[in-house]
């Protein structure tokens, strides 16, 4: 197990060291024992693999993983790694297959990621072949452990992992399932991105709500998510979870808007249909975002619903995956209506552009200071949820449960 030389600051609460974000022995760390760790994993939505033989190939970590529908009501997800020479052999996005093929030495696997055939076991006319206590039963794709829950596909490399509801908590629990409760799914489209910066800044930043409210000048602005609006910020006993929400206002000038340099009365939507909510979820919230520890976002942000997934690729990088989605049986105007609000969001969204570039930023002002430490206090030191977003409890939980996960 990969050791980390390095303390924590004694405000434990209240402070994190930039050290967190580029160390590689933290991110080696961090990859061993959160990512292939007790930790649940995003994978897919079930739509995405509606056929047997259906497969999408994604990164869990840096593990490159093939996720297939390997039976009418089963879904697998196995590494992508030969069990042979160690090939990655599955090299297109998505596709459709009655099995799985190495194609260096055509050793191929079930759906599940059964070994079904070595070529040239036995030898060719009495010559050579695999040792006579060769067995294909004992060999195999590596298993990940699976769970499909309302439509999203979750995985796991270790045996220890909670179930996933036990995993979320039964708070968190309410709060999955009042988006994806048990309807089913379509995608609407996708975006890609890579960001310079460590992985842990997503899940900071979605965990976040100060910076929500100062940062976006159309969240502010229009009052998608603002300080003066009913609010709260969630994070679950363990810490590791979390959940913004919030109610939409008005763009309206009040005591906490006429401070806000980033407030902008004079704007004026050239579409206004991009506001045009309508109310579908229980209860009065318009704004809910998930963080699932430690790889996903779960966004329900009016009537934009959409999934991101964070796949690290270095202590000062990752690539951030969008899914957007809506329920099979919407109407056709709701899936417009969810359409044209997904430009709110993605890589060049009215809002999420501002996170991306924010977030390179801090790497680039943190990256060579790491024996220095950031300040986590707004809103005190306690751990606990509150109902306003003038808080940094969010991260405080976060890092929190990363310390006891990382075993500092």
């Amino acid at each position: 197990m990969n050791k980390i030389d390095r303390v924590w600051p004694h405000d434990a609460a209240g402070k994190v060291p930039y050290w967190v974000y580029s160390d590689p022995d933290v991110y080696a760390a961090e990859l061993e024992r959160i990512w292939y760790g007790p930790h649940w994993l995003f994978c897919a939505l079930e739509a995405e693999i509606p056929t047997v033989g259906d497969f999408k190939t994604i990164t869990l970590g840096e593990k490159p993983v093939i996720v297939v529908r390997s039976g009418p009501e089963e879904v697998s997800v196995v590494e992508n790694r030969c069990a042979h020479r160690g090939v990655k052999f599955c090299q297109a996005r998505k596709g459709h297959s009655k099995d799985l093929l190495c194609p260096y030495h055509q050793w191929n696997y079930s759906l599940r990621g059964d070994l079904q055939g070595a070529a040239f076991r036995r030898g060719v006319r009495g010559q050579g072949g695999m040792p006579a206590d060769f067995d294909p039963k004992n060999i195999s794709l590596r298993k990940l452990r699976v769970e499909v829950v309302n439509g999203l596909v979750w995985a796991t490399f270790s045996d220890e992992t909670p179930p996933f509801r036990d995993y979320l908590g039964e708070r968190f629990w309410q709060h999955y399932t009042r988006v994806y409760d048990g309807r089913k799914l379509e995608v609407l489209g996708y975006n890609r991105q890579h960001i310079p910066g460590n992985w842990k800044l997503m899940q900071e930043n979605i965990k976040d709500p100060y910076h929500a409210s100062l940062l976006h000048v159309f969240f502010v602005t229009f009052g998608l998510f603002r300080a003066d609006q009913k609010s709260a910020t969630e994070i679950d006993p363990t810490g590791r979870h979390g959940i913004l929400i919030s109610r939409t206002g008005k763009q309206e000038v009040n005591d906490v808007t006429s401070n806000m340099r980033t407030f902008r009365g004079d704007i004026k939507l050239a579409d206004p249909r991009i506001m045009d909510g309508a109310r579908e979820f229980p209860g009065d919230d318009t704004v809910g975002m998930i963080t699932v520890f430690p790889s996903v976002i779960l966004q329900q942000n009016i009537n934009s619903v959409s999934v991101r997934q964070i796949v690290p690729t270095g202590p000062g990088g990752f690539d951030f995956h969008w899914t957007h989605w809506c329920y099979a049986d919407d109407s056709p105007e709701m899936r417009l209506r969810r359409t044209r609000q997904a430009n709110l969001f993605g890589p060049a969204g009215f809002v999420s552009a501002d996170d991306s570039e924010i977030i390179e930023m801090s790497q680039q002002g943190f990256s060579h200071a790491p024996d220095e430490d950031a300040l986590v206090m707004m809103g005190g030191r306690e751990i606990e949820s509150v109902e306003h977003m003038v808080t940094e409890v969010g991260i405080r939980g976060m890092y929190r449960y990363w310390r006891e996960a990382m075993g500092l």
